[in-house]
């Protein structure tokens, strides 16, 4: 066989995988600077105004492209320049020790805790909710409406009541703003493992039991292994809720650290890049814990034989 034989296969390879990342990243990048560029063109639109009249306070003689380029660095703006929102990101995140209180990885920190914690609550309470529901028709009638009405009243109502009554009992600190964000994650885990137990065929559950399994049995060899992607799947949406829990728990109780207080002090102080800046950092922390989760859910698919 000829080397020219033999390299048209490899051109070929290369040609697809040049495809696949084509097809994979551009569209992204495309509509990534698409945003951008409206972001940009928002920008002019909602910060003129406000750069105009300065310009006419001070008595300062100006032209357009002195204003065009002002709404582009004013200090505090209707709605920061990307450049401006990035640089007090990174500022925020390498400006400081980490452990400064003025450190984005500081305030992160303290949300993640509360993140992470909540999040074990709710995963353990969604999962025996689901068990629940799945070995018991009353469970199934009487507790299910409930965990659907559950999440029918807004999170930012409930809070301030959550974080009253378990302040009456003695609850304060970590725990209260944990407890808000399983309240929050539980429903979609119990929801999603409602359907991952449910997701056998009813001739591999007869099977089961024409080989005498014992209940237990059946869940840990046939609806535990189904219930996997059920489970990833769900997970990986409680675990942003989770974060949005923690961050919504900061606001009512006043905390002086988490992504919740540096966005409330933003808010006081008229400190809107302060505030889109921590609203980056929670884009990243949930970015970072769904890819966390991804890993996961890659190792058990693995270890379970899965592709």
């Amino acid at each position: 066989m000829s080397s020219s034989s033999l390299a048209l296969p490899a051109r070929a390879l290369t040609f697809s995988t040049r495809s696949a990342v084509v097809e994979r990243y551009v569209p992204v990048t495309a509509m990534v600077l698409a945003l951008i560029a409206i972001w940009y063109v928002a920008c002019v639109a909602m910060n003129w105004s406000l750069v105009k009249d300065g310009f006419e306070r001070e008595e300062t003689p100006y032209t357009v492209s002195d204003v065009l380029a002002g709404t582009m660095d004013a200090e505090r703006p209707l709605l920061p320049a990307p450049h401006q929102v990035l640089g007090a990101f990174i500022d925020g995140v390498f400006g400081y020790s980490p452990l400064a209180p003025r450190s984005l990885v500081y305030h992160s920190l303290v949300t993640l805790s509360a993140t992470a914690l909540g999040f074990v609550l709710g995963a353990l309470l969604g999962i025996v909710l689901a068990l629940m529901i799945v070995h018991s028709r009353v469970l199934e009638r009487s507790l299910l409406p409930w965990i659907i009405c559950s999440q029918m009243v807004p999170i930012l109502a409930l809070a301030p009541i959550f974080i009253v009554v378990l302040g009456a009992i003695g609850l304060h600190g970590l725990l209260p703003k944990s407890i808000i964000s399983a309240y929050l994650c539980f429903f979609p885990i119990a929801i999603g493992m409602v359907k991952g137990f449910t997701s056998p065929d009813p001739l591999q559950i007869e099977l089961m039991r024409t080989w005498s399994a014992t209940p237990r049995q059946v869940l840990w060899k046939l609806r535990w292994p189904a219930s996997v992607p059920y489970l990833f799947a769900s997970l990986k949406v409680a675990i942003t809720i989770s974060l949005i829990g923690a961050i919504v728990a900061e606001l009512p109780t006043g905390a002086e650290a988490g992504i919740g207080a540096r966005l409330l002090a933003g808010s006081y102080y008229g400190q809107t890049i302060q505030i889109w800046a921590a609203l980056v950092a929670s884009a990243v922390l949930a970015c970072g814990l769904i890819g966390l989760v991804g890993l996961i859910e890659r190792g058990v698919n693995a270890r379970m034989g899965a592709h």
